[in-house]
Formats: structure tokens, C-alpha cells, sequence
């Protein structure tokens, strides 16, 4: 999980300087294992991007898109919001969001946690392939959008569209659902289900008794093309 703690933090000033020249102070910070607060992040784009599982670093302010992209087992912290992309293509690793994200948080991540305490924008989780998002407010339309795998948990509800044409991830929601997406539907969770989801978020200090929750998953129509279904696959 991110943590605010200052103590022997090594601060880094993003301001206008050149990205790749930020990114190089930064990797040279984690080589020698020094944890890492960037300052005046100025919402700039592509920060931290391809960090190894040694890395501790604070983005104290807002970032732009693709922070924590391709992450490799770093711990990220953002004190605000960010932009579009968010640990897009992640390995395994940490990212905390203590604001909003905008669109396809976690696209295409394969491990790890994304944890959001704000609202996501729409397609959080587009076309992960595994990993855990968790989103304390609603996530946006056609969240989990061609998911394989994963979970995408949502405490404050879903927009439209959720788990449009999901593959094999969940969606989990706590919370009002705009409306399904294509080929998706609500099953009722396993009791062990359950208890595995509120021990993730118990973790996160989510913990909260008699949650409803609904767990959307694939019905599965898309999996094979018929074309006397053509339609369905039309919709997509």
C-alpha cells in the first residue's frame, strides 16, 4: 500500500524539466535504494514508467496519463489525481491513487493492485489480464470492457455499459449498476468469493460489515461467433 511517510525520502523536482531527464533521476534514486518524493509534479505525463520491485516513490500532487505504466513490483504513491492510463500494462506492483483517475486505469495490466479512494473514469480495467483494481468511488462506463481476467472492485457503483463484452474477469459492485454491457450478467458470489474480496479490502482498511455486493461476470454468448448471432457481435 502507498504511504505519505517523509522520513528519508529523497526528493526529486519534476517542474518543467524534460520527462526522460526526470525518469533517469528517479531510476538512478531507486538503483541506489533510496525511497523517492517527486515534487511539483505540474500533472506531468508518463512519470515513473517501468519501475522496478525496488522502487518507493511519492508523486506528491496530481500526474498526467500513463503514470506507473509497465510497472515491475514498485510501490506508487499519488497524493492526488491522475490522467488517463494509470499502471497501464502493469506486471505486479503497488499503485495508490488518493484521488480521482481518469480513463482505463490498469489497461492491459496482468498483476498487482490498483487501489483508487476517488472515482474512475470510464473503461477502468479495459482489457486486464489480471491483478486487482479497487475503486472507493464509481468507476465509468464500459468498465472492464474486454477483460480476461482479474478483478475490478467498485464500492461506489458502476456507470453503463459495465463488463461490456467481458471475456473472464469480474466485476464486483457495492453499489448502484447503470446498466450491464453486452454479454455480461449479476451471479451471486460464493461465500468464499466474498470473504476473499473483503480480505483484499480489509487489507486497505476498507473493512465494512453487510456489504450487497454484485459480481458481474461473462454470459458467455461471444466466447464462440455463430453467425446466425451475428448481432450480438454487431453490438460490440
Amino acid at each position: 500500500m502507498g504511504s505519505k511517510d517523509m522520513t528519508n525520502r529523497v526528493e526529486i523536482a519534476a517542474g518543467d524539466r524534460p520527462v526522460k531527464e526526470i525518469n533517469r533521476d528517479i531510476r538512478s534514486q531507486v538503483q541506489a535504494g533510496k525511497p523517492i518524493v517527486v515534487t511539483n509534479t505540474m500533472s506531468r505525463h508518463n512519470l515513473g514508467v517501468g519501475l522496478p520491485a525496488s522502487a518507493d516513490i511519492l508523486f506528491e500532487g496530481s500526474v498526467g496519463y500513463y503514470c506507473g505504466g509497465l510497472n515491475d513490483g514498485a510501490r506508487i504513491h499519488v497524493t492526488r489525481d491522475c490522467g488517463w492510463g494509470v499502471g497501464e500494462a502493469m506486471a505486479t506492483g503497488d499503485i495508490t491513487i488518493d484521488g480521482y483517475a481518469g480513463m482505463s486505469v490498469g489497461a492491459s495490466m496482468r498483476g498487482g493492485t490498483i487501489h483508487v479512494k476517488g472515482d474512475a473514469g470510464p473503461r477502468c480495467g479495459v482489457a486486464m489480464k489480471g491483478g486487482d483494481i479497487i475503486v472507493e468511488g464509481t468507476i465509468g462506463y464500459l468498465s472492464g470492457f474486454m477483460a480476461h481476467a482479474g478483478r475490478i472492485i467498485a464500492l461506489g457503483g458502476a456507470n453503463d455499459a459495465a463488463a461490456d463484452s467481458l471475456w473472464g474477469g469480474e466485476v464486483w459492485v457495492a453499489g448502484p449498476i447503470g446498466s450491464l454491457g453486452v454479454d455480461s450478467k449479476i451471479i451471486e458470489p460464493a461465500p468464499t468469493e466474498v470473504a476473499s474480496v473483503e480480505k483484499l479490502l480489509a487489507q486497505r482498511g476498507l473493512d465494512g460489515p453487510g456489504r450487497d455486493w454484485q459480481k458481474i461476470v461473462s454470459a458467455q454468448r461471444l466466447w464462440h461467433f455463430e453467425s446466425r448471432d451475428a448481432r450480438a457481435w454487431l453490438m460490440i
